[in-house]
């Protein structure tokens, strides 16, 4: 009997794809200002982001991404500021994550 498994990379895209907004007009998260994030999502490290500074926004938005739920993206992320950072924001997460956003939300590939 022949059996099947999932590849780590597919079972990290399905749990990625599991969690997109329908729209990047879903994301109305906070465009500057101090954010807290929750321990399930900053687990690691940092909690407190200035989104007001590039490179906390970018660390921010990065964590949000590879640790976040569908409720977590829509709460802490903004559309405008994703799609604004993602030129850079792409070559710091997965290539897993990037492959689901990318595929699903047609503003964010680099031909966009």
């Amino acid at each position: 009997m022949a059996h099947e498994t999932a590849t780590v990379s597919e079972v990290r895209r399905e749990r990625y794809a599991r969690r997109l907004p329908t729209d990047l007009s879903a994301l109305r998260g906070p465009g500057g200002g101090r954010v807290r994030l929750p321990l399930h999502l900053a687990w690691s490290g940092l909690t407190e982001y200035d989104l007001d500074r590039p490179r906390l926004r970018m660390s921010c938005y990065r964590t949000v991404l590879a640790e976040g739920g569908h409720d977590d993206l829509v709460r802490y992320l903004d559309r405008d500021l994703l799609v604004e950072m993602w030129p850079v924001l792409r070559t710091l997460v997965s290539k897993d994550l990037r492959v689901i956003w990318e595929s699903a939300f047609r503003e964010l590939t680099p031909a966009g």
